[in-house]
């Protein structure tokens, strides 16, 4: 279970999160979703304790995150953007991790899925766009033992194919007492994976709860047509 009570940070003077309370039961599929801006990231980076809040806990099984750093070992998470060094091979990225963890991967999986048994020779720095996003989803995920995913943006960069592989290795997931945390534009993939919505907005949460009450909220059957009407919502009190 993850809890998050009366989470507030600034940047400056620009409040990012403000009074986030928001409890995630184990098994839960939650997509975080809200305009650019509205928080998702800096809430995802809290939780991991990669941002330090100004306020409030973040309690995951009971523990708080930012007084117990071996809860990360149950957290598999993949950034939006991510920097590996350039001058060295996916098979030593691969080695260099299974190191840090101190426990074997399972990244002959991905190499499979993802079609890049060619690329372990490589360095990082010669490798294009779609398919380091590859290699940076094989190296999020191939540690199996994890309870908690967390994806920012998962699909930018990938082909049709492998998106779709990267969704149907996640839906096995939902069954497997696993909880996951996805941000993402590409509102087919939510609705496929996800049962619950965290919608964000200035910071603020403005729903939290199933993908089916926000449909039947808004009297809509796609997810696309009731953010719409959450957007034109806000816009009309501004």
């Amino acid at each position: 279970m993850i809890q998050i009570k009366n989470l507030h940070k600034s940047f400056s003077s620009l409040k990012v999160l403000n009074d986030i309370n928001v409890e995630i039961l184990k098994e839960n599929n939650v997509a975080i979703l809200g305009p650019n801006g509205s928080g998702k990231t800096t809430l995802m980076k809290s939780i991991l304790g990669l941002v330090i809040p100004d306020s409030g806990t973040i309690l995951i099984n009971g523990n708080s995150v930012f007084q117990n750093y071996k809860i990360k070992k149950q957290i598999s998470y993949l950034p939006q953007s991510i920097q590996f060094p350039e001058n060295i091979t996916v098979q030593e990225l691969i080695k260099m991790m299974e190191d840090i963890r101190s426990e074997k991967a399972n990244y002959e999986y991905w190499i499979t899925q993802f079609d890049i048994q060619n690329t372990l020779s490589k360095k990082i720095k010669n490798l294009s766009g779609g398919t380091k996003q590859k290699v940076n989803i094989m190296i999020a995920l191939m540690f199996e033992n994890t309870e908690y995913i967390i994806l920012d943006e998962p699909s930018v960069g990938l082909d049709p194919i492998s998106r779709i592989k990267l969704k149907d290795w996640l839906k096995q997931k939902r069954n497997q007492n696993k909880t996951i945390l996805l941000c993402t534009h590409i509102l087919s993939d939510i609705e496929d994976v996800c049962d619950y919505l965290l919608f964000l907005l200035d910071g603020k949460v403005y729903y939290y709860g199933t993908i089916n009450e926000l449909l039947n909220k808004h009297n809509e059957s796609k997810l696309e047509n009731a953010i719409a009407k959450i957007l034109t919502l806000k816009n009309h009190k501004l």
